[in-house]
């Protein structure tokens, strides 16, 4: 029996991926959320394995369907690219990963410029947490990401970094021995460094508070739970002070992230776009709401991540 692998059922395959699911899937392909299932039952009969299963209310990859998905990123690339050597126009996607950490302030301005800089790919963001956003990289869910921490890996491009400032609650008064601190779950580089800037400095920490996502951590600290570490561009997070009584810590390098194989020119695109923004340091100076972008937004598509 012929087996084939069509281009619309894997162009569903990515979109299941990128979306975060089925439904948003049907919605950026503009089908029916039974025709993206029928065509990922297409492909699962195709390779004879399942591609997709249950978990919890939703679903996920199986280890077949994230190596098929990282193939088809590949096939899709070269269909694409063959159409537009004959001068067909075909609509490239791009998916960017972030940690919240800058979401709120970097992504809209990113999201402008590179309208300019990528007219040929619509951009889509995708907001998890660091260790995800590396799985995702790997399985080719998302085509870069803005990863904080060093690295030596010749995928990280970086650039700059991100400055750090402790936050609290107005009426949290630092404690004579103890410092609490409120943090992300481990890992977390803005966690690691709140705690090795107060054990370089010989102040007592202990964590006192942890959140999987910056809504808690901010929460937890307007209710006094203790002090965070955050990156904000100077913007205080609403309700919440800066605090100055506590030893300054080194700022945060950042670098961007490529999956493999994706086109080198979307990946310098992205990396200069970030750059410019960081070392332009306006950010700060504008009123940016902080909150994540909305994923009604014309101008940004997010997924947000557990």
């Amino acid at each position: 029996m012929s087996r084939t692998l069509d281009i619309a059922p894997l162009r569903s395959l990515v979109a299941v991926a990128d979306c975060g699911g089925f439904q948003r899937a049907a919605g950026s392909l503009h089908l029916s959320q039974g025709a993206v299932s029928q065509h990922i039952r297409r492909l699962e009969a195709a390779i004879g394995r399942p591609l997709v299963e249950r978990h919890g209310r939703g679903s996920r990859f199986t280890p077949d369907g994230e190596q098929l998905l990282s193939h088809a990123r590949r096939i899709l690339a070269l269909h694409d690219e063959s159409l537009r050597s004959f001068g067909v126009e075909t609509e490239l996607t791009v998916v960017i990963g972030s940690t919240e950490h800058a979401a709120a302030q970097l992504l809209p301005h990113l999201a402008t410029l590179l309208e300019g800089r990528l007219p040929d790919h619509r951009v889509r963001f995708r907001i998890d947490r660091g260790a995800a956003l590396r799985e995702g990289l790997a399985a080719g869910r998302i085509d870069l990401a803005l990863l904080l921490g060093r690295t030596d890996d010749p995928r990280a491009v970086p650039v700059g970094e991100l400055e750090l400032t402790w936050y609290a609650s107005p009426t949290w008064t630092r404690p004579a021995s103890t410092v609490p601190l409120v943090a992300f779950d481990d890992p977390c580089a803005l966690r690691s460094r709140a705690l090795d800037t107060l054990a370089d400095h010989g102040i007592p920490a202990e964590i006192g508070a942890e959140a999987t996502q910056l809504a808690g951590v901010q929460a937890a600290v307007g209710a006094g739970l203790g002090v965070a570490l955050m990156a904000t561009f100077g913007q205080a997070p609403e309700g919440l002070v800066a605090r100055e009584d506590l030893p300054a810590p080194a700022p945060l390098p950042l670098a961007v992230w490529a999956r493999h194989g994706l086109a080198a020119g979307v990946g310098q695109a992205v990396a200069g776009a970030v750059r410019e923004l960081l070392d332009a340091g306006g950010l700060a100076a504008e009123v940016v709401p902080l909150v994540t972008p909305s994923a009604e937004s014309p101008a940004i598509r997010l997924a947000r991540g557990a």
